[in-house]
């Protein structure tokens, strides 16, 4: 949530009754949901144009109000900024006046933004207000699509950070010194051009690696890496040290593992980063996990799973009590599909608990607890006091051992309906894990009501998309028969500028439900193994993940590669 915007326009609407007291909670409402800024969702609902807004929001903030459109800006003006620089904070020049500059920008609540500004362009800054359309417009007339270019932010550095500086700060581990450099405006530049272009490209993780003779720098987009252009392996102290001082992690410690947090605003976008950072024998090696809001479509339906599956999972969650479990490897989704169950259920009549490692979004109406096992906060401990918190759901990261298996199954027999997750490769595996574990079956029987395993497949950009017909080979493979295929065409990407020439663009969910019913309680209770528990699931009408991915293939949703990777 932008903080600023919220605050700004609270205190304005309380002024000036720009909209009622009941239209504003429908807006808050509405942004609490999906994510989308305050002001876009007043102007969405028709309460105000955007004109009447950024009116208002001048004369609060003492700001100037612009129409772009009327304005021709000076090419010296437009040069005041460097273009990445422009485009990361969502901000044009209008004018230059002496040493100072004023800025029209997308996010005027953000306190922060003349200082970080100022300091980015060593002037004066003040801020001025106008239509965000127009902003946008402007920043892609003015300053392209390419942003600067990572040669020239490269260069900058290069020249301003002499090697010899570097290593004798290395040798000196000199905290103030260390922490000076990384404040230098080349490689503040530098580390904002690396995030903005991440979140550009819907980057997943962002990878910072010290080796021996290189510092490589990777993206995650949609499962894969990506490398970008390499800076010079000196350089790799300043930026780690850049990113520690904006994560507030301790700069001088290098010995041990950090975990820190950085909130950004990128183009009137609010991003949550996760830092982590690894001591390796060459330097701290940090990754990043990007959360961003905007991308993250929390809604049941926009999963991508089958009707039936979904319609099943529909009615499991209004369970009144039992264990529902989502289980598949890291990075497979499963966070963000009990995520989309608590939001479908969360109305004011229900309590909701969680406990996770770390939490990942916030989500309104839900009490959410971070577990911290260097305090001795475990998943057990916190599932404890749960049960003295009188909740009606509860939902725990992960059943990492018997203890928390345990308290999941005392919840679901005391009237809880308990969601968690488990590694396990296919949906029977998890029963056979929670015994493995300790539980006895009996238990098992009584509390679960179903398991659902998912995984993540990459699909195809629909830019760039050609169908072929598939060869034999490929169908002896999948398993399937021509006639099964009946003349249906298979899809790949051929690359395109839209999908960075990968021929994908975007993930969806494989899905495998077992539903846990009488004849699947009796193999339980007598221990059977996973296969014959699999057997009797697919009997009674289970569809795997790879007869989903088929699905996937058929629809042209995602490629026979994918789909043999994953299932």
């Amino acid at each position: 949530m932008f903080e600023g915007e919220a605050s700004v326009l609270t205190e304005l609407n309380r002024e000036r009754n720009l909209i009622s007291p009941q239209q504003f909670a429908d807006v808050q409402e509405e942004h609490d949901r999906t994510g989308k800024p305050l002001a876009q969702v007043i102007t969405d609902f028709g309460l105000l144009t955007e004109e009447q807004l950024l009116q208002a929001v001048a004369d609060h903030l003492g700001l100037e109000y612009v129409n772009l459109d009327d304005l021709d800006i000076p090419k010296e003006v437009l040069r005041v900024i460097p273009s990445s620089s422009a485009r990361m904070y969502g901000a044009i020049p209008i004018r230059m006046q002496g040493n100072t500059v004023t800025l029209a920008v997308l996010d005027p609540y953000n306190p922060q933004l003349v200082e970080e500004l100022s300091f980015v362009l060593g002037k004066d800054v003040q801020l001025a207000v106008a239509p965000s359309k127009q902003i946008e417009e402007a920043l892609s007339r003015h300053y392209g699509e390419e942003s600067e270019s990572l040669k020239d932010v490269l260069q900058d550095m290069e020249t301003q950070l002499a090697k010899s500086e570097v290593s004798t700060l290395i040798t000196g581990q000199e905290t103030a010194a260390l922490e000076e450099m990384a404040s230098q405006a080349p490689i503040v530049r530098f580390v904002n051009l690396i995030l903005f272009q991440a979140i550009q490209d819907r980057a997943s993780d962002i990878h910072f690696e010290p080796f021996e003779d290189d510092f490589k720098i990777r993206y995650r987009v949609d499962g894969a890496l990506y490398e970008m252009a390499p800076p010079p392996r000196h350089l790799a102290l300043p930026v780690i040290s850049r990113i520690k001082v904006m994560s507030n992690l301790n700069i001088a410690e290098r010995r041990l593992p950090q975990d820190g947090r950085i909130q950004i605003n990128i183009a009137g976008r609010q991003i949550d980063l996760r830092v982590s950072t690894l001591p390796t024998q060459y330097g701290e090696s940090v990754v990043l996990r990007v959360l961003d809001r905007s991308v993250v479509n929390l809604e049941l339906e926009s999963l991508g799973m089958p009707p039936d599956v979904e319609r099943q999972v529909k009615e499991l969650i209004h369970m009144p009590n039992g264990i529902f479990i989502v289980t598949g490897p890291t990075g497979s989704g499963k966070t963000t599909t009990l995520y989309s169950c608590l939001k479908r259920i969360n109305t004011v009549d229900l309590k909701l608990l969680t406990a996770e490692d770390p939490v990942e979004y916030d989500i309104e109406g839900i009490m959410q607890v971070p577990i911290n096992e260097a305090v001795g906060l475990t998943f057990a401990r916190a599932l404890r006091a749960f049960l003295r918190q009188d909740p009606d759901i509860i939902m725990v990261g992960e059943m990492r051992d018997l203890e928390t298996a345990q308290i999941s199954i005392q919840a679901s027999l005391t009237g809880h309906l308990v969601f968690t997750t488990l590694h396990t490769n296919d949906a029977p595996g998890a029963v056979t894990r929670m015994i493995d574990m300790g539980v006895e079956p009996f238990l098992i029987t009584s509390t679960l009501q179903a398991v659902l395993a998912q995984r993540l497949v990459r699909t195809i950009c629909k830019k760039c998309r050609v169908a072929y017909e598939p060869n034999d080979a490929v169908l002896a493979e999948l398993g399937l028969t021509r006639d099964a295929v009946g003349g249906r065409p298979f899809y790949y990407g051929k690359g395109c500028l839209e999908c960075n020439e990968t021929g994908y663009r975007g993930r969806r969910g494989l899905f495998e439900l077992l539903s846990v019913n009488e004849a699947i309680r009796e193999l339980i209770n007598l221990r059977a193994p996973a296969g014959v528990i699999r057997a009797k699931a697919l009997e009674l009408g289970m569809r795997t993940l790879r007869e989903d991915g088929i699905r996937c293939i058929l629809d042209g949703i995602t490629t026979v590669e994918e789909v043999l990777k994953y299932t």
